[in-house]
């Protein structure tokens, strides 16, 4: 069992003001209303405030100037990828996006690791492949399935790919117990994803893509009924 987590009245206060953010009754550009007349609005102390503040200017929502104000950044033109678990808790609608560029890049990850693994990498990779088949849980065949996935980005020798793979596995995190549906039964799941790891040992560059496409789709379908 795990313990629930407990809210502090920054935390609450945090989301509060992150939905009006991403629900535009903040528009990107505009500059907040004074601390002292938002802290009265929310009930808190200004010293809360400044605490939820801190949280979103770190996760690019907001800016503060000194003697200036606190304005709303344009997340949409200025954010990065690490916005998507925030965006996704606030929309599930963004996961379809997320899953068109899982589609692309996981294939193009394939076709590259299947002419750019090394031996020792394509020994790894049937190991986690394994680890797939003989996971206890639903729950562990999907971290187990996640571990060949960021072995497949490695074995591409481009740590941009390795880095674009932890941003799409990090996305899901809002809602991953809601996609487990590829992953509960391991032996259907190390067979599913059995093609890809063969045509890369095997160096079938061609092959590894289409696995891959397969693969992606298929997983998409069921997570996306997961979903609905």
């Amino acid at each position: 069992m795990e313990a629930l987590p407990r809210e502090s009245i920054v935390d609450v206060l945090e989301s509060r003001l992150r939905e009006d953010i991403l629900a535009g009754r903040h528009p990107a550009g505009s500059y907040l209303p004074p601390e002292r007349t938002l802290a009265d609005g929310y009930g808190v102390t200004r010293t809360t405030l400044k605490h939820a503040f801190g949280r979103l200017a770190q996760a690019g929502l907001l800016e503060t100037r000194h003697g200036v104000g606190t304005r709303v950044r344009d997340y949409a033109r200025l954010g990065g990828a690490d916005l998507l678990p925030m965006l996704v808790r606030h929309s599930p609608e963004w996961i379809s996006e997320i899953f068109e560029v899982r589609r692309s890049i996981g294939a193009l990850i394939a076709e590259r690791a299947a002419t750019r693994a090394t031996g020792e990498q394509l020994s790894g990779l049937q190991t986690l492949l394994e680890s797939v088949a003989t996971a206890e849980s639903g729950d562990g065949v999907q971290l187990a399935d996640i571990e060949v996935h960021r072995a497949l980005a490695r074995a591409t020798g481009n740590r941009v790919y390795v880095l674009l793979t932890n941003t799409l596995f990090n996305a899901y995190l809002p809602v991953r117990t809601m996609l487990a549906g590829p992953f509960a039964d391991p032996r259907t799941a190390h067979d599913r994803l059995a093609p890809i790891v063969s045509a890369v040992v095997a160096g079938e560059r061609d092959a590894a893509r289409r696995a891959a496409e397969a693969y992606l789709t298929a997983t998409e379908r069921i997570m996306l009924e997961g979903l609905t």
